[in-house]
């Protein structure tokens, strides 16, 4: 029994050892000069811990044996405990020693064993609650859940920051140990604003008449960029059903949003542009907005070249021209119009298109747009390089142009027309019609079924 019993207070002691080096280490060699944080593992590892105690008073020669294998199996399964394995190695006769005298000497060796770990499970509990405190230290900028990021800029909504890791420790599942405490500011998409602002709404919820006056108030009360973007597109999305088309108008909305247009800020104006389109569909509110078209229609004319103001303000004028009541206020920019339709890429062609082909679809604007200055390259875009769309739009104002001009008896009046007006491109030179009849063959059926349906008309 006497080596029995110097066996397994052998095994104690190797376990033993073996505890109190891995907790020193983790104490005291574990920090690194970046102070890293342990966020989940703390605990396993205070149950691991209990678990080698455990192990550790089994008696008997297949006690030693378990004693060894299972601290090992856990102290190998963690990645940062190879290096204590080894020094377990170095160790082991010292330690063995150890156990050995103490053994020798009588008893007091689990009781000295308990006062360790429980002083050593403390400090391990300090070092947690030190830890859980840590990751709960919020970003520099917190956002609500439903503020929204810039349109343009995006659509989606930034999570709110503060107590994000605490929510992830919360969930129960192990996310690892964290690399480092960055002290670094995170990355944002926009500047960091000194106030905070909770928009009411989410921009995509349908809003009744008492929410739409709160956003218009925000909306005419606020110098923010930032909050007059998510006002502006939330009445957008309203203005995109007809009861709230009627309402924003009723409640004094229209001066509100077109107040913008007259911003620097280019996003701002687009946003406006884009909800006033909204808005234009209907025809109340487009007596109200004709106030502004020649305004729209200039500052279309003038922003960047194929920017998105440009974009929306041309849709803004193509709503606003459907029917006839308003487009005499636009015939001072047909040449305008026509250059753009050159100069500008693909969609900007095909939203000029769809502009001047509202113009062509009205008899009494015929004169004026086959009088104005149009430059000759416009004859490029019958050609079959052209994709569908733009061939298909082309043709249509040809027709309807041509069309018009024999309703109107215009072709007997052709000496008031100059050789650089459209009248004359699309009429007296010929050329038009070589490039039509050249697109007979074109390999798209649609577009030869359309060119096959102006050549009848000629």
């Amino acid at each position: 029994m006497g080596r029995t019993r110097e066996a397994g207070c052998v095994a104690a002691g190797v376990v033993i050892g073996a505890g109190a080096c891995y907790c020193v280490y983790r104490l005291t060699w574990g920090r690194d000069e970046s102070e890293k944080i342990w966020d989940d593992d703390e605990e396993d590892d205070e149950e691991e811990s209990s678990d080698i105690v455990e192990t550790g008073v089994e008696t008997g020669k297949g006690a030693k044996a378990n004693a060894g294998v299972g601290a090992g199996a856990r102290l190998q399964g963690e990645s940062k405990v190879k290096a204590e394995v080894g020094m377990e190695l170095q160790s082991g006769s010292d330690v063995k020693a150890e156990a050995h005298l103490g053994a020798r000497s009588g008893g007091g060796l689990e009781a000295k064993a308990k006062a360790l770990f429980s002083t050593l499970k403390e400090q391990a509990s300090a070092k947690v609650g030190r830890g859980a405190r840590l990751g709960t230290i919020s970003g520099n900028r917190t956002l609500a859940p439903s503020l929204p990021c810039p349109g343009g800029r995006g659509g989606g909504c930034h999570p709110t920051r503060s107590g994000a890791r605490a929510g992830g420790r919360a969930s129960g599942k192990t996310k690892g140990r964290t690399r480092g405490k960055s002290t670094r500011t995170p990355a944002t998409a926009w500047p960091v604003r000194r106030g905070k602002f909770n928009f009411p709404y989410k921009i995509d919820d349908i809003l009744g008449a008492s929410d739409l006056q709160k956003v218009l108030n925000i909306l005419e009360r606020s110098n923010d960029p930032f909050i007059q973007e998510i006002a502006l597109v939330t009445l957008g999305n309203n203005a995109a059903y007809s009861f709230n088309q009627n309402a924003i108008r009723e409640l004094g909305g229209l001066p509100i949003i077109a107040k913008l247009i007259k911003t620097k800020d280019p996003i701002i104006r687009e946003k406006a542009y884009n909800a006033l389109n909204n808005l234009s569909v209907n025809a109340e509110n487009q007596g109200k907005i004709k106030t502004y078209i020649s305004q729209v229609c200039d500052d279309t004319m003038i922003c960047r070249l194929d920017s998105a103001v440009q974009m929306a303000g041309l849709r803004l004028l193509t709503n606003m021209t459907v029917t006839n009541h308003y487009q005499h206020l636009l015939s001072y920019s047909f040449p305008d119009f026509f250059a753009l339709l050159f100069l500008g890429n693909y969609f900007t062609k095909i939203q000029i298109m769809k502009l001047i082909i509202n113009f062509t679809e009205n008899p009494a604007m015929t004169r004026e747009l086959v009088s104005c200055k149009v430059p000759s390259e416009l004859i490029s875009l019958f050609n079959k390089e052209w994709d569908r769309e733009i061939l298909l739009n082309i043709l249509t104002l040809f027709e309807n142009i041509n069309d018009n001009i024999k309703n109107e008896g215009l072709a007997s009046s052709k000496k008031e027309f100059s050789r650089s007006s459209l009248f004359f491109l699309f009429k007296e030179s010929g050329v038009c019609v070589k490039k039509i009849k050249a697109l007979a063959n074109h390999n798209d059926l649609v577009v030869k079924v359309k060119v096959l349906k102006v050549l009848t008309k000629l």
